[in-house]
């Protein structure tokens, strides 16, 4: 049994400011769920600064394929671009909602808490934290309710990121490959959970 697995999103979710394809998120899941036994085939619709209104024309190009497994992620880009948290998620419950409809199981993770990019000033961080977490509650409750699983990356597993330079790439705003294999191992259970329900749903494929 072969799942469709589509990731969605902004740069985390392509990998940008990783060293080596391998490293990226997509790669680090797909090494996992190989691990695990299940067959899959993943594909990246992300697209590098990707906000939550581009969700759609991904969603859009992934139906034509379809996955059976999708995760999300999205908001680093609406927050630094100060899009109103419900408009954000919003447009994230309209794509879960579509993948939902057409069969997939999906795993959100939601925005990141952008008070630990090592460019924002100290004297900000409390605000950025703020409306990191604004946009982050609002997501995770949307997606909740559309039927994701959410992967709570973006307040509490990647704290270490506030510690640890070396996580961020040299643009000291994107992960490093080190930062992936961390984001990559909070995303990991959820992600196999949701495989595994997809695998055991009918229409998958067969090989």
């Amino acid at each position: 049994m072969t799942l469709k697995f589509a990731i969605f999103g902004d740069s985390i979710a392509y990998g940008q400011g990783a060293s080596a394809a391998a490293d990226t998120v997509a790669q680090r899941l797909s090494a996992d769920l190989t691990a695990h036994g299940l067959p899959h085939e993943v594909r990246v619709f992300a697209v590098p600064g990707a906000q939550s209104r581009d969700l759609a024309a991904q969603v859009q190009r992934a139906l034509v394929w379809p996955p059976q497994l999708a995760l999300i992620i999205v908001g680093a880009n609406d927050l630094t671009r100060m899009v109103p948290p419900a408009q954000a998620a919003a447009r994230l419950a309209e794509a879960v909602r579509r993948l939902r409809a057409a069969g997939a199981e999906v795993v959100v993770a939601p925005a990141p808490d952008l008070s630990v990019v090592p460019w924002v000033p100290p004297q900000m961080r409390a605000v950025v934290r703020a409306g990191s977490q604004l946009l982050h509650d609002a997501q995770s409750r949307v997606a909740r309710a559309e039927g994701a699983r959410v992967a709570d990356i973006g307040m509490t597993s990647v704290a270490g990121f506030a510690v640890d330079p070396g996580l961020f790439s040299a643009d000291r705003f994107h992960p490093s490959s080190a930062g992936y294999a961390v984001i990559a191992a909070a995303l990991a259970g959820p992600v196999r959970e949701a495989a595994a329900v997809a695998r055991s749903s009918p229409g998958v494929a067969t090989e």
